[in-house]
Protein backbone atom coordinates (compact mmCIF):
# COMPACT_ATOMS: atom_id res chain seq x y z
CA UNK A 1 0.00 0.00 0.00
CA UNK A 2 0.90 3.64 -0.44
CA UNK A 3 0.26 5.87 2.06
CA UNK A 4 -0.28 9.52 3.28
CA UNK A 5 0.67 10.78 6.72
CA UNK A 6 -0.07 14.01 8.44
CA UNK A 7 1.89 13.68 11.65
CA UNK A 8 2.60 16.05 13.99
CA UNK A 9 6.06 17.34 14.63
CA UNK A 10 7.21 19.06 17.84
CA UNK A 11 10.69 19.26 19.13
CA UNK A 12 9.98 19.65 22.53
CA UNK A 13 7.24 20.96 25.60
CA UNK A 14 8.54 24.70 25.09
CA UNK A 15 8.75 24.93 21.17
CA UNK A 16 5.26 25.13 18.97
CA UNK A 17 4.59 21.44 17.19
CA UNK A 18 2.74 21.17 13.06
CA UNK A 19 1.37 18.25 10.95
CA UNK A 20 3.45 17.26 8.48
CA UNK A 21 2.92 14.98 5.73
CA UNK A 22 4.81 12.18 4.34
CA UNK A 23 4.41 9.77 2.05
CA UNK A 24 5.13 5.81 2.31
CA UNK A 25 5.17 3.18 -0.09
CA UNK A 26 5.36 -0.20 0.05
CA UNK A 27 3.19 -1.28 3.37
CA UNK A 28 2.03 -4.61 3.65
CA UNK A 29 -0.93 -4.79 5.50
CA UNK A 30 0.32 -7.68 7.53
CA UNK A 31 2.77 -4.93 9.60
CA UNK A 32 1.47 -3.57 12.83
CA UNK A 33 0.92 0.02 13.08
CA UNK A 34 4.17 1.05 14.81
CA UNK A 35 6.06 -1.46 12.54
CA UNK A 36 4.77 1.01 9.81
CA UNK A 37 6.07 4.39 11.45
CA UNK A 38 9.48 2.37 11.75
CA UNK A 39 9.76 1.52 8.03
CA UNK A 40 8.58 5.65 8.03
CA UNK A 41 11.85 6.30 10.39
CA UNK A 42 14.11 3.76 8.28
CA UNK A 43 13.57 6.15 5.34
CA UNK A 44 13.87 9.31 7.44
CA UNK A 45 17.28 7.60 8.44
CA UNK A 46 18.25 7.32 4.94
CA UNK A 47 17.92 10.72 3.96
CA UNK A 48 19.44 12.44 7.08
CA UNK A 49 16.26 13.41 8.34
CA UNK A 50 15.47 13.50 12.26
CA UNK A 51 13.42 10.20 13.15
CA UNK A 52 9.49 10.72 14.15
CA UNK A 53 9.59 9.52 17.97
CA UNK A 54 6.71 7.57 19.45
CA UNK A 55 6.62 5.30 23.01
CA UNK A 56 6.47 1.62 22.59
CA UNK A 57 7.68 -1.09 24.76
CA UNK A 58 6.13 -4.73 24.81
CA UNK A 59 3.99 -4.32 21.31
CA UNK A 60 1.78 -6.90 23.11
CA UNK A 61 -0.66 -4.89 24.65
CA UNK A 62 0.09 -4.86 27.85
CA UNK A 63 2.57 -1.55 28.93
CA UNK A 64 -0.03 0.80 27.88
CA UNK A 65 3.17 2.77 26.26
CA UNK A 66 2.06 3.22 22.52
CA UNK A 67 -0.99 5.22 22.66
CA UNK A 68 -1.55 7.87 19.75
CA UNK A 69 -4.73 9.57 18.25
CA UNK A 70 -5.46 8.29 14.99
CA UNK A 71 -7.56 10.00 12.46
CA UNK A 72 -8.72 11.25 15.69
CA UNK A 73 -9.02 8.40 17.68
CA UNK A 74 -7.46 7.27 20.65
CA UNK A 75 -5.62 4.11 19.70
CA UNK A 76 -7.26 4.16 16.42
CA UNK A 77 -10.80 2.91 14.33
CA UNK A 78 -11.09 -0.80 16.51
CA UNK A 79 -12.65 -1.30 19.83
CA UNK A 80 -10.51 -2.92 22.31
CA UNK A 81 -6.84 -2.78 20.91
CA UNK A 82 -3.58 -0.59 21.69
CA UNK A 83 -1.74 0.90 18.73
CA UNK A 84 0.87 -1.59 18.62
CA UNK A 85 -1.66 -4.31 18.21
CA UNK A 86 -3.66 -2.32 15.26
CA UNK A 87 -2.61 -3.71 11.87
CA UNK A 88 -2.85 -1.88 8.61
CA UNK A 89 -5.32 -4.37 6.86
CA UNK A 90 -7.58 -1.79 8.92
CA UNK A 91 -6.52 1.04 6.09
CA UNK A 92 -7.10 0.83 2.43
CA UNK A 93 -4.36 2.08 -0.71
CA UNK A 94 -4.11 5.52 -0.92
CA UNK A 95 -5.48 6.42 2.45
CA UNK A 96 -4.63 9.52 4.56
CA UNK A 97 -4.23 9.02 8.56
CA UNK A 98 -3.83 11.46 10.78
CA UNK A 99 -1.18 10.80 13.78
CA UNK A 100 -0.95 12.72 16.72
CA UNK A 101 -0.35 12.36 20.66
CA UNK A 102 -2.43 11.99 23.57
CA UNK A 103 -3.57 15.84 24.45
CA UNK A 104 -4.49 16.41 28.23
CA UNK A 105 -2.89 19.31 30.18
CA UNK A 106 -1.77 16.92 32.27
CA UNK A 107 0.25 14.90 29.74
CA UNK A 108 2.79 17.73 28.34
CA UNK A 109 4.13 16.16 24.88
CA UNK A 110 7.86 15.75 25.47
CA UNK A 111 8.88 15.11 21.69
CA UNK A 112 6.52 14.38 18.51
CA UNK A 113 4.38 11.70 19.33
CA UNK A 114 5.65 10.94 23.35
CA UNK A 115 3.93 12.51 25.72
CA UNK A 116 4.63 12.54 29.81
CA UNK A 117 2.33 10.06 31.60
CA UNK A 118 4.07 11.05 34.98
CA UNK A 119 1.02 12.41 36.55
CA UNK A 120 -0.90 8.86 36.05
CA UNK A 121 2.86 7.81 38.40
CA UNK A 122 1.80 10.34 40.98
CA UNK A 123 -1.89 9.24 41.44
CA UNK A 124 -0.45 5.80 42.10
CA UNK A 125 1.82 6.56 44.64
CA UNK A 126 -0.72 8.64 46.25
CA UNK A 127 -2.40 6.00 47.09
CA UNK A 128 -2.56 3.16 44.68
CA UNK A 129 -0.80 0.18 46.80
CA UNK A 130 -1.76 -1.39 50.30
CA UNK A 131 0.00 -1.95 53.03
CA UNK A 132 1.29 -6.09 53.61
CA UNK A 133 3.76 -7.77 56.23
CA UNK A 134 6.74 -9.33 54.29
CA UNK A 135 8.26 -12.71 55.01
CA UNK A 136 6.31 -15.82 53.71
CA UNK A 137 3.59 -15.73 51.59
CA UNK A 138 0.19 -16.59 53.56
CA UNK A 139 -1.99 -19.87 52.37
CA UNK A 140 -4.48 -18.76 49.40
CA UNK A 141 -6.87 -20.48 51.22
CA UNK A 142 -6.96 -18.44 54.33
CA UNK A 143 -8.59 -14.93 52.99
CA UNK A 144 -12.09 -17.03 51.17
CA UNK A 145 -12.94 -14.13 47.88
CA UNK A 146 -16.01 -15.51 46.31
CA UNK A 147 -15.97 -15.69 41.85
CA UNK A 148 -17.92 -12.86 41.53
CA UNK A 149 -15.88 -10.68 43.80
CA UNK A 150 -13.05 -12.34 42.28
CA UNK A 151 -13.88 -11.40 38.70
CA UNK A 152 -14.75 -7.65 39.23
CA UNK A 153 -11.58 -6.91 40.96
CA UNK A 154 -9.54 -8.42 37.88
CA UNK A 155 -11.55 -6.38 35.50
CA UNK A 156 -10.91 -3.11 37.49
CA UNK A 157 -7.13 -4.96 37.69
CA UNK A 158 -6.92 -5.10 33.74
CA UNK A 159 -6.44 -1.26 33.67
CA UNK A 160 -2.72 -0.59 31.66
CA UNK A 161 -2.70 3.26 32.19
CA UNK A 162 -2.40 3.78 28.33
CA UNK A 163 -4.01 7.05 28.74
CA UNK A 164 -6.69 6.65 26.18
CA UNK A 165 -9.50 7.37 28.70
CA UNK A 166 -8.28 11.22 28.85
CA UNK A 167 -7.43 11.65 25.29
CA UNK A 168 -10.69 10.72 24.36
CA UNK A 169 -12.65 12.58 27.38
CA UNK A 170 -13.46 16.44 26.27
CA UNK A 171 -12.71 17.46 29.56
CA UNK A 172 -9.30 15.24 29.45
CA UNK A 173 -10.91 13.65 33.22
CA UNK A 174 -8.91 10.72 34.80
CA UNK A 175 -11.65 9.09 36.44
CA UNK A 176 -12.04 5.93 34.68
CA UNK A 177 -7.59 5.21 35.35
CA UNK A 178 -8.63 6.50 38.71
CA UNK A 179 -11.51 4.22 39.30
CA UNK A 180 -10.29 1.09 38.07
CA UNK A 181 -7.42 1.34 40.68
CA UNK A 182 -9.42 2.14 43.89
CA UNK A 183 -11.79 -0.36 42.31
CA UNK A 184 -9.61 -3.23 41.81
CA UNK A 185 -8.10 -2.95 45.96
CA UNK A 186 -11.45 -1.73 47.54
CA UNK A 187 -13.06 -5.09 46.49
CA UNK A 188 -10.29 -7.27 47.54
CA UNK A 189 -10.28 -7.97 51.80
CA UNK A 190 -6.33 -6.85 51.51
CA UNK A 191 -7.24 -3.53 50.13
CA UNK A 192 -10.08 -2.48 52.58
CA UNK A 193 -7.76 -1.67 55.17
CA UNK A 194 -6.37 1.33 53.50
CA UNK A 195 -9.56 1.82 51.47
CA UNK A 196 -10.74 5.61 52.69
CA UNK A 197 -7.31 6.72 53.17
CA UNK A 198 -6.93 5.55 49.32
CA UNK A 199 -9.90 7.30 48.14
CA UNK A 200 -9.39 10.81 49.39
CA UNK A 201 -5.44 11.03 48.38
CA UNK A 202 -6.33 9.69 44.96
CA UNK A 203 -8.78 11.85 44.31
CA UNK A 204 -7.17 14.87 45.64
CA UNK A 205 -3.83 13.88 43.75
CA UNK A 206 -6.13 13.80 40.76
CA UNK A 207 -7.34 17.20 41.08
CA UNK A 208 -3.63 18.17 41.96
CA UNK A 209 -2.41 16.93 38.48
CA UNK A 210 -4.91 18.69 36.20
CA UNK A 211 -7.36 16.53 35.18
CA UNK A 212 -11.05 17.02 34.42
CA UNK A 213 -13.94 16.20 35.51
CA UNK A 214 -16.22 13.59 34.48
CA UNK A 215 -19.17 14.62 32.83
CA UNK A 216 -20.34 10.95 32.31
CA UNK A 217 -20.38 11.03 28.17
CA UNK A 218 -18.57 7.17 28.59
CA UNK A 219 -16.15 8.14 26.03
CA UNK A 220 -13.86 6.67 28.00
CA UNK A 221 -15.31 2.94 28.25
CA UNK A 222 -15.48 2.70 24.41
CA UNK A 223 -11.73 3.89 23.99
CA UNK A 224 -10.67 2.02 26.48
CA UNK A 225 -8.57 -0.98 24.80
CA UNK A 226 -9.62 -3.63 28.18
CA UNK A 227 -13.12 -2.52 27.82
CA UNK A 228 -12.92 -1.02 31.39
CA UNK A 229 -16.74 -0.15 32.34
CA UNK A 230 -17.58 3.29 33.91
CA UNK A 231 -19.01 1.04 36.95
CA UNK A 232 -15.57 2.20 38.50
CA UNK A 233 -16.33 5.81 37.96
CA UNK A 234 -18.91 5.14 40.26
CA UNK A 235 -17.00 2.80 42.87
CA UNK A 236 -14.80 5.71 42.86
CA UNK A 237 -17.80 8.18 43.93
CA UNK A 238 -19.15 6.06 46.65
CA UNK A 239 -15.21 5.02 47.91
CA UNK A 240 -14.85 8.67 47.96
CA UNK A 241 -18.11 9.61 49.88
CA UNK A 242 -17.84 6.61 52.27
CA UNK A 243 -14.32 8.48 53.22
CA UNK A 244 -15.98 11.95 53.34
CA UNK A 245 -18.33 10.45 55.92
CA UNK A 246 -15.86 8.49 58.17
CA UNK A 247 -13.56 11.22 58.08
CA UNK A 248 -16.38 13.35 59.61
Amino acid sequence: MKLYLKIWRQFNSSTKGEMTDYEIDGVSEHMSFLEMLDLLNESLIQQGERVIEFDHDCREGICGQCGVMINGRAHGPLKNITTCQLHMRSFKDGDTIYIEPFRAKAFPVLRDLKINRKAFDSIIASGGFIGASTGQAPEANSIPISYETAEAAFDAAACIGCGACVATCKNASAALFVGAKITHLALLPQGKVEASKRALSMVKQMDEEGFGNCSDTRACEIECPQGISVLSIAKMNLEYMKALTFRK
